[in-house]
């Protein structure tokens, strides 16, 4: 069975709040596990057995040095390209619309990049008016149930994709 790692880091609970969302989406896809972790509670171990991750941060006009922390620690990976070829996204939230979202969100892909993964994200749609961006599922001030909508998708998007990719032993894709 597939299993996509959901990690991230939260101190005001807008980022967990959506994280909820991301794996919502996650877990409505059919033979896939879900894996969700703050980062407090997660070891770099668990990259190596995961087949996508989802990398949320709080917007801190950029992710937080706590989960810079840690994935600087996932370098051993980066030179064995353990993670290439897995699947990857993000998502961010903070407290303000132009607070350097996209750029948080850019941070965490560039992360994903440079181990060589997949890295997915939302195609557009009129909600994106309101809330998201196509670089990954966002919420600025609170999280609205458009912003729980995109995150679900993204969640969806992920995980079905990690499903056609990785699919369980004795299955064709």
């Amino acid at each position: 069975m597939a299993t996509v790692l959901l990690l991230f880091d939260s101190r005001g609970g807008l980022t967990e709040q959506l994280a909820d969302a991301v794996a919502e989406g996650v877990r409505s896809v059919a033979g896939v596990t879900l894996s969700h972790r703050r980062l407090d509670d997660a070891g770099i171990d668990e990259l190596k057995r995961c087949d996508a991750l989802i990398l949320g941060s709080p917007n801190w006009s950029g992710m937080t040095g706590k989960l810079k922390d840690w994935m600087d620690h996932s370098g051993d990976l980066w030179e064995t390209g353990e993670l290439a070829g897995k699947v990857g996204a993000a998502f961010t939230a903070g407290w303000s619309r132009s607070g350097g979202t996209e750029a948080t969100l850019l941070q965490l892909l560039h992360l994903l990049f440079a181990h060589g993964m997949l890295v997915i994200g939302l195609p557009w749609s009129n909600r994106m008016r309101r809330s998201g961006s196509y670089y990954g599922a966002t919420a600025h001030g609170e999280v609205t149930e458009d912003d729980r909508a995109q995150a679900r998708e993204l969640g969806r998007r992920v995980a079905d994709l990690t499903q056609r990719l990785f699919p369980a032993k004795g299955e064709v894709s």
